[in-house]
């Protein structure tokens, strides 16, 4: 049995609960260098436990919609952003518990989100290619990583 979930546009109320959304536009800007630059400061805050700060980039095979659902992650000692490298959107979804019924969402292009520490999540999924991120999250000693695979996956469907 499939079990269906709509994705729609990322909704910042929305998706709150389970982190922050990145992106230009959002808070407050400062102009800088000279005026050539606009920054959108401090959106989000690395939160680790004993460990480091670490900026890697991955490369993601990209999916399309709909797309079967099968396993969500959490990191419980580090948040973890993806920062598109690209001005493609990406698929988000979010869970609060391998129990409950997922959100799932569509960026908008060169929009990131981070994640909050311990937040159930799905794996970084690209909708084109190529699915290139630098990604914000801890290093260090410890299990950081717990995966739930769903006895019945669920469909992601679009908008």
């Amino acid at each position: 049995m499939v079990r269906e979930v709509r994705a729609r546009p990322m909704d910042e109320a929305a998706f709150a609960p389970f982190g922050t959304v990145l992106a230009a536009g959002r808070g407050a800007a400062r102009s800088i260098n000279a005026g050539l630059c606009t920054r959108w400061h401090d959106q989000a805050r690395a939160d680790v436990v004993d460990g480091a700060v670490s900026l890697s980039v991955f490369e993601a095979q990209p999916r399309t919609l709909p797309h079967d659902l099968d396993l969500i992650e959490r990191h419980p000692l580090g948040s973890q952003a993806f920062l598109p490298l690209t001005g493609h959107p990406f698929l988000v979804v979010v869970s609060d518990g391998p129990e409950a019924r997922p959100l799932a969402f569509v960026t908008s292009p060169g929009t990131g989100i981070q994640f909050y520490r311990g937040t159930w999540h799905g794996v970084l999924t690209p909708l084109h290619a190529p699915g290139l991120f630098a990604v914000v999250d801890r290093v260090g000693e410890g299990a950081n990583l717990q995966e739930h695979r769903f006895d019945a996956p669920w469909r992601v469907t679009g908008a």
